[in-house]
Order: structure tokens, then sequence, then C-alpha cells
């Protein structure tokens, strides 16, 4: 797929590797549309790459991918690519009961839902152009989970499958699906106050413009799984002895 001349819609794009993401595709000749919910942090990103377009919207609710949808259409008509990158990221501990699950946000409407409904949105307008693209930014974590962040881990493994399944419906289209596998990135996801000031303390992982730089890489050779760094280790350990791998991520 051609990596410049396109015209890219960014969820979540304002922050870690979505800003990653829409530098790169800025630097290699395309127009950027990003979108998230805060409009502080889309003002921080149009200050650091000054000809980003940005839209306030919040995609895990139905008002808010249509909303988006609209103004897409008239004002972008010509968007070619989705990526579906918004997500958070939750510690829950379910020996708690429900209120745990219930006082914070819903990752399963941010993170599965929203790239769901939104691919349903969008498909019918990329398939206008002559090429286009939909990456959907999984995780490492999708193929082996870790326990205390099992619904983050469950949105992840289903947005996995959903892509699998996506790229088969659509593989006699104009629409080319990617998916983006990160492992652990330096970025503000998870550190929430649900996640713990221990683990905020020590968080750590690669930068997001490796993220970046390796999926404008896979795209231009039309490679459809993009397994980043680490996580390709997560994924060869699921494959090879799953029940080891769980064992030393989760411990015994």
């Amino acid at each position: 797929m051609k990596i410049s001349g396109n015209t890219v819609l960014i969820t979540g794009g304002a922050t870690g590797i979505g800003i990653a993401v829409a530098d790169a595709f800025m630097k290699a000749g395309n127009e950027v549309l990003i979108c998230g919910r805060r409009e502080s942090k889309l003002k921080q990103a149009q200050a650091r790459l000054p000809h980003v377009h940005t839209l306030a919207c919040d995609i895990s609710n139905e008002e808010g991918r249509k909303y988006l949808l609209d103004r897409v259409s008239s004002d972008y008509g010509n968007t070619n690519v989705l990526i579906n990158n918004a997500g958070i990221q939750r510690a829950i501990d379910f020996r708690k009961g429900p209120r745990p699950l219930l006082d914070g946000e819903n990752e399963i409407d941010i993170n599965l839902k929203g790239p769901i409904y939104l691919s349903a949105h969008f498909i019918p307008l990329l398939m206008k152009r002559k090429e286009a693209a939909i990456v959907n930014v999984s995780s490492g974590l999708a193929f082996m989970p870790i326990s205390f962040m099992p619904v983050y881990c469950a949105t992840k493994a289903g947005l996995h499958s959903f892509t699998l399944s996506l790229r088969h419906q659509l593989k006699n289209t104009s629409i080319k699906v990617f998916e983006l596998i990160p492992p652990r990135v330096d970025t503000e996801l998870g550190l929430g106050p649900d996640v713990g000031r221990e683990r905020a303390q020590t968080y750590g992982g690669i930068q997001a413009v490796q993220v970046s730089g390796a999926l404008l890489t896979a795209m231009e050779k039309d490679e459809y799984e993009i397994a980043v760094a680490g996580a390709r280790d997560l994924i060869s350990g699921s494959r090879k002895d799953p029940d080891k791998l769980f064992q030393n991520m989760n411990g015994r």
C-alpha cells in the first residue's frame, strides 16, 4: 500500500501511540485527522503538530461515532485510512465484586465496541476509495493475558479475532485490514489511578516512535499482522508453550 498521499483518521490520536503515528504519517506526506475526548490534549497535539486536524468526540458511544462519521464525510471526504487506536487500560480485581468494574471507564465500549462499530460505519465510505485501509491496534496481551488487567486483555483478544474476520470479509474490496500489535509502550496508557502507584513508578516500555515506524514500514509492504518488538515473543510463546508463558507472566 502507498504510505503517502492518503487522508488518515486516527482515534485516540492526541497522545501516546496515536500522536506518534500521526507524526509519522504527516512526515510521509499525508493529511491527518486525529480525534479524542479531551480538548486539552487535542490542543497540545496541535501545538506539537500544527498542520494536524483535530476533532473532539467520544467513540465509546453511538452518538459520538455517528458525529465522527458525519464530520469526516462532510469535511474530509477523501479519508481512506481509519486507525482504530483509542483505548484505555484498567486494573480490575474481580474478587472485590462488581464495584471496581463499574466505577471506572468501560474498556469494552472503548477498546472493542468502538473499533467494531466504527468499522461498520466507515467501511461504506472507505470502499469508495481506490485504495483504503483499516488499522486495528491490539496488543501483545491479546495473545497472552496478564491477570490484573483481565478486561483489557479480553478486549484486545476480541479485537484480534475481529480483525481476522474483517480482513477475510473485505479481501475482495479496496480495503486492506492491518493489525498493529505493540508490546508495552512508554505512554500514559495504564497510568490511571486504578493501576496502582507502584506500577506507575516502574512503568516503562519501548518508545511510541518505534511502533509508528514499524506500522508504516509494514503497511508499505502489505504485511498485515504487525507485531512489534516484545509482542513477537508473546505471540511465539503463546503458540509454543502457553502454560509456561502464562505462569511466567502471572506467577504461580
